[in-house]
């Protein structure tokens, strides 16, 4: 089969599941609209932790952005929502290139750092003062774009260009460059490698896809809150579906989000008060023998993942 081939039915075959089997499982629009979000964002710290080693653990600090890039639009310019999307994902861009300093850490204190630039977001978008701008603590109401349907087509196209994003990172020589920066910098840099244009493009690409994914949930929700587009379960949820399903691949944090996502659904509502043990437990053991994901299992198997 031809590679270009290939990468095509990557991008097309989720896709086709979510609007073939998705609507089945997810019989609640809601819930199926999170899933196509949680399935974006997964894939959007894939891009930055995967393929670069920086865990962000205020990923939901470009969401925010991007939630409230795309109220000011409406709000105050009367963009149109599809316009206002990617005005959006410019946001996440611009407050990614603000936020660039960080990648000067790495392990644990860029993922402190991250996690406090998200957090200084939030409380830039609650100040009070700031309430004939962003509305302050007060809440964002757009009800005159409320349309959930065509929110949740551009949630896919958004999807499809982030899958696309993946696939080619995961087959192109850059993406491969960024491969051997996370492993092993110093060498990579001797080879010819420019780490810290690598590092950028990954950082800036992630920050993108969230700030997209940010803007889209505002045109579905309409009405919300700093405290809502800012909750640090994006985050966590991202960072888990990726981590559980495989990092570095394309169908591991689809693979993740599938399952916990499933899981959280099937016994986050039905039984909660067994919810945060059974998750527990999963991530433990994925911890414990499975540090790379469920996709090594394939790997260990001698299989090809893609």
């Amino acid at each position: 089969m031809p590679k270009l081939v290939k990468h095509l039915l990557l991008i097309v075959l989720p896709l086709l599941a979510v609007f073939a089997v998705a609507p089945a499982v997810y019989q609640n629009h809601l819930l199926l609209f999170n899933f196509v979000i949680f399935l974006i964002l997964a894939q959007g710290v894939n891009i930055i932790y995967g393929f670069t080693g920086y865990l962000p653990f205020g990923y939901v600090g470009f969401f925010g952005a991007g939630a409230y890039g795309f109220a000011i639009m409406v709000m105050h310019l009367q963009m149109p929502a599809a316009l206002a999307v990617l005005a959006a994902g410019v946001v996440g861009v611009v407050l990614g290139l603000l936020l660039t300093p960080l990648l000067r850490l790495t392990g644990a204190y860029f993922a402190i750092a991250n996690l406090a630039a998200s957090l200084a977001v939030l409380h830039l978008v609650a100040n009070p003062a700031l309430e004939s701008i962003t509305k302050g603590p007060y809440g964002v109401s757009l009800t005159g774009t409320f349309n959930p349907t065509l929110a949740y087509e551009a949630a896919l196209v958004v999807l499809a260009l982030t899958l696309g994003a993946v696939v080619y990172l995961r087959n192109s020589s850059f993406g491969l460059a960024l491969q051997a920066v996370r492993e092993d910098p110093v060498s990579a840099a001797m080879a010819g490698v420019d780490v810290v244009r690598m590092r950028m493009v990954a950082w800036l690409a992630s920050a993108l896809v969230a700030g997209l994914a940010g803007g889209v949930y505002a045109w579905y929700v309409s009405v919300f809150y700093p405290d809502n587009v800012f909750s640090g379960e994006f985050s966590i949820f991202a960072i888990v579906f990726a981590l559980f399903g495989g990092v570095a691949t394309i169908l591991g944090p689809i693979v993740g989000v599938l399952i916990l996502y499933g899981v959280y659904n099937l016994i986050g509502f039905t039984t909660p008060q067994y919810f945060q043990l059974i998750y527990g437990l999963l991530i433990m053991g994925l911890v414990l023998f499975l540090p790379a994901g469920l996709m090594s299992l394939a790997t260990r198997r001698g299989w090809h993942v893609p």
